[in-house]
């Protein structure tokens, strides 16, 4: 068996492996034989051959005695180790006193430049501290916040009322609903009792829209006693903001704010989602004591009146006409009164006044007499999360979305007001379907509104993208388009019937309804990058043509005319080429009504 030892001269006298024989070569350099540092060179042992000696070349360098290792037990103390030599630094330049003494200028900059050091590094760890404190601090404060929220299930993301999904992405849309409840603190306000009202009704109703690009801010009005189909609706515990469980089945000819007293939040957001078809993603329920606090807490708004507001069950609200200054109490009651005599339609009278209060309101806080106002803007936050109750909403959502609000004047900021054609039997106020239908669907298209003052983007000429050549147009993947099928005939029915045809060849349907407008006859509408896509859909409608609609974001529309034969055919294969027919101006949008009523944020007049 071999040794992992190193082999070398035969020990002499049969030394065991474990004796090291002593060199008798003496070290030459700076250290002795004991490792000790040396000043001179070592003197010879007596045993040691000089070199004159004839026979120290026959004589071996290793002599006599050896080194016996003891064996290494539990007990063998640890071996100590010499001190290592350290090298010593030399010297660099000229030595101190060889140096010239500096003048009191060049001593001045030399203190100087270590004082701008030392602030420096201090002002880089107070900024380092302070950043950890204030991250930690508004994180807390964020968190504390959201706490505050009360939570309510509302929202309905995946409803199929919902218009051109696609052409909302990126919008925001809050439903907002002022509740009349006499319970609790809003009772102690003149509000009422529960003997005279139990439970909940959405007093005010507001859909506020901002769109992708946030250049402009809508909020449409609903009048409460507004006529409705009121969809299955779960029965709500205002007491507990919870459901029962209780269904109830879907009824026509309902009041709007006796659909939130049967089914709550729930109940209202999917009515509103189907007379806007806007998505709404956003919800918040105020109720009365909730909005006298926070008007307080920005220290009152600034109003206008043309002539005293007198209500003949709240007494005088505004005993003067002209500009005033009103705390909570008094601008609750401002926006409440709906019995009015000199207005007539109390409910719409009442609108109005709600949209001119809220006007100002913005235009203070765009004034920044409360965004830069800490104590302000702390006290409006609190008395926000501890009156409401929302689905969807956190404080640092809010404060994202006004710091994209911040470049929007007051005069891009418009408040609509639903249209009725009257009052039915039963007092319900009678929409008119028509122009609904045109208010929404200008806000979808992001099309302007009667007395918005929003500034449009000029694109200068030379910006504008050349035109491209004419290429023949080839059959895309029916699995790569989207599209919405909406029916612009008199058969009920056809857009799910063509729908559902067309799902079978491969088309992605993204919804399914009416379509808001009149169209000559069958074409298929198409953004421009999605011509091809367009003409795809089309070679599957027989006598169907393709129309540019610019409004349409990344999704084809099919719009179903009088002349659609209730069929479909499978489309044209993948790649090869298509020659549709091109159309222009087959489809037009509901005409917005001529004597819509608007209020513009700018406006700050007396009416």
């Amino acid at each position: 068996m071999g040794d992992d030892r190193e082999s070398g001269p035969s020990v002499p006298e049969g030394r065991a492996p474990w004796e090291r024989p002593l060199s008798s070569i003496r070290q030459t350099g700076a250290f002795g034989r004991s490792g000790q540092l040396g000043s001179g060179p070592p003197e010879p042992r007596p045993s040691e051959p000089q070199p004159s000696d004839p026979q120290s070349s026959e004589r071996p360098l290793v002599e006599e005695p050896t080194e016996v290792i003891a064996p290494i037990t539990d007990t063998t103390p640890a071996p100590s180790r010499a001190a290592q030599p350290h090298a010593v630094p030399e010297p660099v330049g000229a030595p101190a006193e060889d140096r010239p003494a500096l003048t009191r200028l060049a001593m001045s900059r030399v203190r100087r430049r270590r004082r701008i050091r030392m602030i420096g590094r201090s002002l880089v760890s107070v900024i380092a501290i302070l950043s950890v404190t204030l991250t930690g601090v508004v994180w807390g404060y964020l968190r504390n916040t959201d706490q505050g929220f009360l939570q309510v299930a509302a929202l309905d993301p995946d409803s199929t009322d919902v218009v051109d999904a696609a052409g909302q992405y990126g919008d925001e849309t809050y439903l907002i609903v002022g509740t009349d409840t006499r319970a609790g603190a809003s009772g102690q306000l003149g509000a009422g009792t529960v003997a005279d009202a139990e439970g909940s009704r959405s007093d005010t109703v507001m859909l506020v829209n901002i769109p992708a690009d946030r250049s402009r801010v809508v909020a449409v009005s609903f009048p409460r006693d507004l006529d409705v189909t009121r969809p299955v609706c779960e029965q709500f515990d205002n007491d507990t903001n919870t459901y029962t469980g209780e269904m109830f089945p879907e009824a026509y000819g309902d009041k709007l704010n006796a659909t939130y007293a049967l089914g709550g939040p729930k109940c209202l957001v999917k009515t509103i989602q189907k007379i806007s078809g806007l998505r709404i993603g956003h919800f918040v329920g105020m109720d009365f004591a909730g909005f006298e606090s926070m008007v307080d807490e920005v220290g009152g708004v600034e109003v206008c009146t043309a002539q005293p507001l007198i209500d003949y069950e709240l007494g005088a609200v505004l005993p003067n006409a002209g500009n005033q200054h009103i705390d909570g109490r008094t601008a609750l009651d401002y926006v409440r009164a709906r019995n009015v005599e000199s207005e007539g339609n109390g409910d719409y009278g009442r609108i109005k006044r709600q949209q001119r209060f809220l006007s100002s309101l913005l235009r203070s806080a765009l004034s920044n007499k409360v965004l830069l106002d800490p104590g302000k803007l702390n006290g409006f936050v609190n008395a926000f999360t501890s009156d409401t109750f929302v689905e969807n909403v956190k404080t640092q959502d809010l404060v994202t979305l006004g710091r994209s609000l911040q470049n929007v004047d007051a005069g891009a900021v418009t408040f609509l007001t639903i249209p009725t054609t009257g009052t039915n039997d039963y007092g319900n106020e009678i929409p008119n379907d028509d122009a609904i239908g045109a208010i929404f669907q200008a806000i979808i298209d992001d099309d302007p509104l009667p007395g918005e003052e929003r500034a449009e983007p000029v694109t200068p000429e030379s910006s504008a993208p050349a035109a491209a050549p004419d290429a023949p147009l080839l059959a895309v993947d029916p699995s790569t388009v989207s599209i919405q099928v909406s029916n612009a005939s008199d058969v009920a029915g056809m857009a799910q019937r063509a729908s559902d045809e067309l799902a079978t060849y491969g088309f992605q349907i993204l919804t399914v309804g009416n379509f808001a407008g009149t169209a000559a006859q069958t074409v298929v509408r198409y953004s421009p990058d999605q011509e091809a896509a367009a003409a795809t859909v089309a070679s599957s409608i027989p006598g169907a043509g393709i129309e540019l609609a610019p409004s349409l974001n990344n999704v084809v529309e099919v719009v179903l005319g009088s002349d659609y034969p209730g069929y479909t055919q499978y489309p044209a294969e993948f790649g090869t080429e298509i020659d549709p027919t091109m159309m222009e101006g087959t489809t037009e949008s509901a005409p917005l009504p001529e004597n819509l009523s608007f209020t513009n944020a700018a406006d700050d007049t007396c009416a």
